[in-house]
């Protein structure tokens, strides 16, 4: 990871599809949270689950469908949506592969 940081980084070439499959690559490993780019091939995800923390994705590139607390949502590349902390939440890749950056954000809160 160290070998990341103090460069610009293009994140749709820092993690390759793999078909059949979901593939993730921590770029940022700290006790306040964890930056970790993500793949999806089509048809792949994240089944239904919660966090004890708030987090931020930003689609980097194609588009995931994502459900918070039962609401559907389409997020295209170059936009980004927040889950909540303690709210199910699920990704899918439906039509075609897609990939993402998650920013996890702990509080001590």
């Amino acid at each position: 990871m160290d070998e990341l940081k103090g460069k610009a980084l293009d994140l749709k070439t820092l993690v390759d599809y793999s078909p059949g499959a979901v593939v993730s690559r921590t770029l940022l490993k700290k006790e306040s949270g964890n930056i970790t780019l993500f793949s999806f091939d089509a048809g792949q995800g994240l089944s239904e689950h919660t966090s004890p923390f708030d987090a931020v994705v930003e689609v980097v590139e194609g588009q995931g469908a994502f459900v918070i607390d039962g609401q559907a949502h389409t997020v295209k590349a170059g936009e980004m949506i927040i889950m909540p902390a303690n709210i199910p939440h699920d990704v899918q890749a439906i039509d075609t592969p897609f990939k993402m950056l998650l920013i996890m954000l702990r509080s001590a809160a």
